[in-house]
Order: structure tokens, then sequence, then C-alpha cells
């Protein structure tokens, strides 16, 4: 597999895939949000992966410092145009990212699948980037969504937790199913506190 990886490139529409859809725009950020929001704590948070800062437009009115990690360069100027100076943003990739701060909270939405080594990852977020009482949240495409299923049914995929040709475009490494999201997240020293 290349190494060299150009993340703005992987950002951006394919003929068979759109980055992201108005379902997520429209459904699946309000969740998400409505989900996290009860387990929020009080002080900063840190995004990891911050697109072209759609989410992190939500976060606004619940925080007043935010910094968002983002390995696009392009995506990075999007977002601004939409934030302006309201959030604070790293262009690097998670892994040598060298942070000020720990965070109480911590936002890793669509992200994880991306990573070459998510448990590592993850450790850097327990270890160095997760204040004491700090949380995160995580989310991830399901494997065992209905959507998958049926088409592993109609013969468009092999099983739940293929990577399609068109996934891999857009960098997406694995795509996980409950146990083995759990089993990365354990395997990083977390703890699950609600799912």
């Amino acid at each position: 597999m290349n190494t060299q990886r150009d993340y703005s490139k992987e950002l951006k529409d394919t003929i068979e895939h759109k980055y992201a859809y108005s379902f997520d725009f429209d459904v699946m950020h309000p969740f998400m949000l409505k989900s996290f929001k009860p387990f929020f704590q009080k002080g900063n948070i840190l995004e990891l992966g911050s697109f072209k800062g759609d989410f992190t437009k939500r976060l606004l009115p619940y925080f007043n410092d935010i910094t968002c990690i983002e390995a696009s360069d392009e995506a990075i100027e999007l977002a601004k145009r939409q934030l302006g100076g309201k959030v604070k943003f790293i262009n690097s990739l998670f892994e040598n990212a060298i942070l000020p701060t720990k965070y109480d909270n911590i936002i890793l939405t669509h992200v994880l699948e991306h990573i070459n080594n998510p448990v590592s990852l993850l450790k850097k977020i327990n270890v160095e980037w997760r204040s004491d009482n700090g949380r995160l949240f995580l989310v991830c495409p399901n494997a065992n969504a209905p959507s998958r299923q049926i088409a592993v049914k109609m013969g468009l995929i092999t099983h739940n937790s293929a990577v399609t040709q068109a996934e891999i475009e857009h960098g997406h490494r694995i795509t996980y199913t409950l146990d083995t999201l759990e089993r990365d997240v354990k395997a990083a020293g977390l703890n699950v506190v609600y799912r």
C-alpha cells in the first residue's frame, strides 16, 4: 500500500462515491450532537479531522475553546471561510501533532476508519491529549448497517466489513463492527462509558 497519502485528494467526491451526503449533514450530525451533549465536560474541545467544518460549526454554541486538527490544508481553508476566527486549526497528521494542552472533550467522528494504525492514535489520544476527566466521542461507519448487509446479499460486496474501492479512494482502511471498534478502544486503554 502506498504510504504517501494525499489527504486533500481523499476528501474529494468521486463518480462512485460522495465524501458527504445531505443525510450526514441533516440527519447524522444532529443525532450525533444530541447523543454527545449529555456527556460533554465543561472546558475545551479538540476535534480530530474537521473536514470542511460542518460538524465543527455545531459545536460553537457549546464551547468557547475549540481546536481542530486536519491533515488537508484545502479542508482547513474551506472550514476557516465557514467558521471565521472562532476555531483554532492545526494542519498536521495526528501522528505528528504536538498539542499545547490536554482536552476535556475530544471528537473523532468518521475518522478512525481512515487511520493506518488506529490503536496507536487512540493511545495517543488517551495518554497525551485527553485531560484526567476528559471524554472521547467516537463515531465510525458500522459494518453491520442494513445497507451493507443488503449489499452483501446483492453481491455488491463480499462481506459486511469489506472496504470498497470507493472507500479506499476516500482513505478508508477498515470498516468497523461494534465489537472490533470496542476491541481497539480497549487496547488503547480507554473505557467505554456509553455506546
